[in-house]
């Protein structure tokens, strides 16, 4: 059924007649005429009683105006809620990030946007690097901040927001803190108990490459962990070392309880990256957020070759 027949018909029937109907809606009598006619015809029933001085509705017209009023009820709420989508007075926002950011950056960022676009759903997912990416390649977040390697789907758009720095920790009854500030080397860091992020941490992915390029792997991983925090307090508790973000330690540092490992020729710096879709059209909500990442952030376009990311 032709919804703009449905239209005209309801225009016709709620006017009393074709001329007044034309006027209501700018359209020639004539064609209203004709498409009201289309549609007796298609539906073998007359809706009108055609009178020298307007119309009246047959039964089969009254019974199908409600339902057109309906339609078009239902069309006008529509309306109202593009209007709305587009003013940012409803719609809804799924972000993901991985660890780092999610926890130490984006609820700052995810409390000034609920400020500016109150009426906004929030969906926040905190996932590590892989999850993330996955999420975005199926739809089901908008947007993702993560802080491993640059993606090597060629469908997301890649911008580096902010650089990190990558830091060794240890408790403060360390012996290279408590008795001497002698620095490591490199190898003498590796070869200490080593308290690591899983298989697919941004942040895991990153110094096992960076010590790899300096020919240099963990000899002693002594526990996996799923979270930066985790790793922080059993690093504090005397059971290993670690290489967490600068950004995840400022509380602990300044309570001395954890400190920052001497390390001769050690410095690790990092990209931290926003991934969307390249080519998918985004909605307002997510660009209202990206808007406000690029304001706090100013971004880069990641341009550097890709490493071969591991399956």
């Amino acid at each position: 059924m032709n919804l703009n027949h449905l239209f005209l018909f309801r225009a016709v029937a709620e006017a009393g007649g074709f001329s007044r109907a034309a006027e209501r809606v700018h359209v020639s009598q004539p064609a209203i005429s004709m498409q009201v006619g289309e549609l007796e015809a298609q539906l073998g029933l007359t809706l009108f009683h055609r009178l020298g001085r307007g119309v009246k509705l047959t039964g089969a017209g009254k019974l199908l105006l409600g339902y057109a009023q309906r339609l078009g009820a239902l069309g006008a709420e529509a309306e109202q809620a593009i209007a709305e989508l587009k003013g940012l007075r409803r719609g809804h926002l799924a972000i993901g990030a991985s660890t780092t950011i999610g926890v130490y950056l984006l609820p700052n960022l995810l409390g000034e946007y609920r400020r500016r676009y109150p009426d906004i759903d929030l969906q926040f997912d905190i996932a590590n690097t892989d999850d993330i990416e996955r999420r975005l390649v199926d739809g089901t977040l908008g947007a993702g901040l993560t802080e491993g390697l640059p993606p090597d789907c060629h469908e997301l758009e890649t911008l580096v927001f902010l650089r990190d720095e990558l830091v060794p920790i240890a408790g403060p009854d360390h012996p290279r803190i408590k008795t001497d500030r002698k620095a490591l080397t490199i190898r003498q860091l590796c070869a200490e108990p080593m308290i690591v992020r899983e298989t697919g941490s941004g942040t895991r992915e990153v110094i096992d490459r960076a010590l790899a390029k300096r020919g240099q792997k963990l000899q002693r991983p002594s526990l996996v962990l799923g979270s930066t925090e985790a790793i922080k307090r059993a690093v504090a508790a005397g059971l290993g070392v670690a290489i967490v973000s600068h950004l995840t330690i400022q509380t602990e540092l300044a309570a001395g309880q954890l400190a920052i490992l001497p390390v001769h020729g050690f410095r690790l710096n990092r990209p931290l990256h926003r991934l969307c879709w390249r080519n998918r059209a985004r909605d307002p909500a997510t660009l209202a957020f990206l808007a406000l990442l690029d304001q706090r952030y100013p971004p880069e376009l990641v341009s550097e070759h890709r490493p071969t990311r591991k399956s």
